[in-house]
This record gives C-alpha cells, sequence and structure tokens, in this order.
C-alpha cells in the first residue's frame, strides 16, 4: 500500500484559495539569511493532487473562473456561509460568455470522460443495454441532467461535492493505515505459526528490540509550539532563534503568498520533528506510519489554531495561537510508537473479515478451477471426435481407390485418370490406318484378308 506524501490543499474553500490568489503583504527580511533558495515572486507554485476523482475537472473550472474579473473580485469578498449555501454560484450568470462558454465545453468533456468510465465498467463485467444517462446520477459534483452546459448549479455541486469528499479525506486515511497495522500483525502472527518453538522465540525477542530501538529516538516537541516552530526557524530557515517572530514566520512559510497556512505548507514545518522519529535507511522505521504521524501533527494544528474550520490558517488566527498558554507551555506529544492503534478484539474481527474474504476467494478459484476442467473436457471431446472425422474420411478415400473410383476434387472432378481411360474428344490422333474414330457417317472397309488368292 502506497501512501501519498501530501493530502488535499482544503475541503471547504480550496476553490476559494486558488481563485483568490491575493499578494502577501511584503516583509523586511533578510534573504541572505535563509538557508536554500527562497520562492520566486510570481513562481506558479504547482498545487498537489486532492486525491478525488474529478480532480483535473475542478482543477480546470477553477482556472477559467479565476480569468473573470468579476467573479474574483465577489469571491474576495464572500465568506464561507455564502460559499457553502450556494449563494456565491449565483454570480455564475454574471460571468462574460466567453467563461461561460469554456465553462460549457469542460462540462461536455467531463461528462463524456464519466460515461466512458460506465462503460468501461459495464463492459468489464459483461452486462449490456445499460442507461448510461441514468447511471451518471451517481457523480454529485456536476448536474447529469443538463450534460450540455455549466450553469450555477453545477458549480455549487461541485463546491458541496468536493467540500463534503474532502472533509472525509482523512477519516479514510485514518482506517486504511489502522487496516495496514493489522495486516502488519495479522501476517506476523501467521509467519510465527509456521516456526518451531527455537526460531519463534528468536523472532519474538527480534521483534521487541526493532520496538525498542525505533522508540529510542530524540524529544519530538509539541506540532505547533513555540519550541516546535522555533527549530524550524533555526534549523530550516537558517535564523537566529532569539529573534523569532511569528509574524515573519508566518510570512515565509506561507509559500504561494495566498495569505493562508494551507494543509500542505503546514505539514512541512513537521519535517524535522518527523525525522527525529523515522529515517527511511532503518529496518525499524516505517515510512507509512510516518505519513500517519505527519497527518495526526497537521490535525491537531488545525483544531487548534483554525477558528473557522475552513481548513485553512491565516495570519490573524496564527497569531492568535501564539498567545495561548499551550503555545508556550505544551503538554508532551505521544508519537504512534507510544499509542495503542488497535484493540484485540478489533484485530480478531479484522482477521474473521480476512479469513471471510480468503474462503470467497478459494470458492471463486475452485469454480474457475471446475469451469477449467470442463473446458478442457469438451476441448478434447471435440479433438476425438475431429480425429475421427478425419479417420473416416481418409477411410472412405482409401474404399474408393480400392473400388477403381478414383477420389474426386471439391467440384466433382476426377483428380487424376486411370490407365486406358480417356475423355470424349481426348482420343489421340493416329495416321490414316491405325485405330483413329471414324468419322460419322463413314463405314469401315472391311481388312483385305492375306489367305486370298489373286489373278
Amino acid at each position: 500500500m502506497k501512501w501519498l506524501s501530501v493530502l488535499p490543499q482544503q475541503c471547504i474553500l480550496l476553490m476559494t484559495c486558488l481563485l483568490m490568489a491575493l499578494e502577501a503583504v511584503p516583509i523586511d527580511i533578510d534573504k541572505t539569511k535563509v538557508k536554500g533558495e527562497g520562492h520566486v515572486e510570481g513562481e506558479k507554485v504547482e498545487n498537489p493532487d486532492t486525491g478525488l476523482y474529478y480532480d483535473e475537472y475542478l482543477r480546470q473550472v477553477i482556472d477559467v473562473l479565476e480569468t473573470d474579473k468579476h467573479f474574483r473580485e465577489k469571491l474576495q469578498t464572500a465568506d464561507i456561509e455564502e460559499i457553502k449555501s450556494g449563494k456565491l454560484s449565483r454570480e455564475l450568470d454574471l460571468v462574460s460568455h466567453h467563461v461561460r462558454t469554456r465553462l460549457d465545453e469542460l462540462k461536455r468533456q467531463e461528462v463524456a470522460r464519466l460515461r466512458m468510465l460506465i462503460k468501461a465498467k459495464m463492459d468489464s463485467v459483461q452486462d449490456t443495454g445499460i442507461d448510461h444517462q441514468s447511471l451518471l446520477k451517481q457523480f454529485e459534483h456536476l448536474n447529469h441532467q443538463n450534460p450540455d452546459t455549466f450553469e450555477p448549479k453545477d458549480l455549487d455541486m461541485l463546491i458541496k461535492a468536493a467540500t463534503s469528499d474532502l472533509e472525509n479525506y482523512d477519516k479514510t486515511r485514518h482506517e486504511e493505515f489502522k487496516k495496514y497495522e493489522m495486516m502488519k500483525e495479522h501476517e506476523r502472527r501467521e509467519y510465527l505459526k509456521t516456526l518451531d518453538e527455537e526460531k519463534r522465540q528468536r523472532e519474538e525477542s527480534k521483534f521487541e528490540e526493532m520496538k525498542k530501538k525505533h522508540g529510542d529516538h530524540p524529544k519530538v516537541h509539541h506540532p505547533g509550539s513555540k519550541d516546535q516552530l522555533k527549530e524550524v526557524w533555526e534549523e530550516a530557515d537558517g535564523l537566529d532563534p532569539n529573534e523569532f517572530d511569528p509574524k515573519t514566520f508566518f510570512k515565509l512559510h506561507d509559500v504561494n503568498n495566498d495569505g493562508f497556512l494551507d494543509e500542505q505548507e503546514l505539514e512541512a514545518l513537521f519535517t524535522k520533528e518527523l525525522e527525529k522519529v523515522y529515517d527511511p535507511k532503518n529496518e525499524e522505521d516505517d515510512m507509512v506510519e510516518m505519513e500517519e504521524e505527519r497527518l495526526r501533527m497537521r490535525e491537531h494544528v488545525m483544531n487548534e489554531v483554525d477558528v473557522n474550520k475552513d481548513r485553512l490558517v491565516t495570519l490573524e488566527e496564527f497569531l492568535r495561537a501564539t498567545e495561548k498558554k499551550e503555545f508556550l507551555e505544551p503538554d508532551s506529544w505521544e508519537t504512534l510508537d507510544q499509542q495503542q492503534l488497535f484493540t484485540e478484539e478489533e484485530l480478531k474481527e479484522f482477521e474473521s473479515h480476512i479469513s471471510q474474504q480468503e474462503d470467497e476467494l478459494r470458492k471463486k478459484a475452485e469454480d474457475l478451477q471446475k469451469q477449467k476442467e470442463e473446458l478442457q473436457r469438451q476441448h478434447d471431446q471435440l479433438q476425438a471426435q475431429k480425429q475421427e472425422l478425419q479417420q473416416v474420411v481418409k477411410q472412405m478415400e482409401q474404399k474408393k481407390l480400392q473400388q477403381g473410383n478414383p477420389p474426386a476434387g471439391p467440384a466433382g472432378e476426377l483428380k487424376f485418370q486411370p490407365p486406358g481411360e480417356h475423355k470424349v474428344g481426348d482420343a489421340p490422333k493416329h495416321p490414316a490406318g491405325g485405330d483413329q474414330p471414324l468419322p460419322p457417317g463413314h463405314v469401315q472397309e472391311p481388312a483385305a484378308r492375306t489367305d486370298q488368292v489373286h489373278p
């Protein structure tokens, strides 16, 4: 199972963040003190994949709407409730004809893509007579009843679908990670069952040793605390820790200069902490667990800092968080290795589910094997019938030859002429007096007798 190292940029205001593209307020900072190359002014930052199946369509709609000045201005003054309620979507009626035409074309392309997906899925199960139009109802990010034009309802549905899907994205990732950990434990225990007592004890000792080695790491700072941010300021940014300034820190790590710290920009702040615990070169360190740890850190900071729950951190929210007691005197942070990820009951339920799936797969495999054997039997039977027919034909040909009847060709013609037999009109010509046939009406004179005496 391969885990993404990045998450969706935002949930409720995914479109808002990209559409606004506001310029950040310049700050006085000596870039020569910052390690590495800084962000180039005006440089386009590539946004990570949201993980949605309609990600490309979402991005294309955003790019087109971003070109309309009126819609852009309305968006800058809209609040989160206006966006979620659909009020902002009604502003689509006021955008330019050129923008609407491009949106219409994008929607037609997306509908065509979805229809192809449906057809491919149905063809894979050999189903026919499917009403593809009715099946488009399962896709909630566009109005399937109008496949040709992009209307305010389409924008409203796209925003709400992205909001709902991205809100559930983190929950789905946590569930998948839990299954991953239970599968690891299940496979370990199954492997131990195959060993004798001595080898089993060695494996158990090695497992405990690896756990201990993994847990032996430097202290991990509480995510979002002053100590954690100062460490980034000093080691990643190359700045004097005694000159730490929250406002400057925010501006410096707002990489795309949109006025927010989004989920990816927050997660980048935890790299130094994660490196204390996880090293890809170490056998005992699991990189899948590192990404789960990164997700937990980001969620924790969002819960403490993101006041309006729009999955974006504004400068105001960030500065307000730095004034809290938790920022200066945080609780200790427990890493994954210090927590119980699942209970024995949950593991048993998971193993029961795995066993049920294995039984179903085994039954399908047996059915397929029976089908294969039946097909092989039918194939062998047909081959036997074919050989029998070939033998009969061969015997018939031999019988014809024995009876003097030459075998006939496909059209009934003779394949060869037996000796002494000729077709009519094919008799060879002979000199006079020979055996050449006489013309019609001519009477052949009797041959002269050799014993007759002539005077």
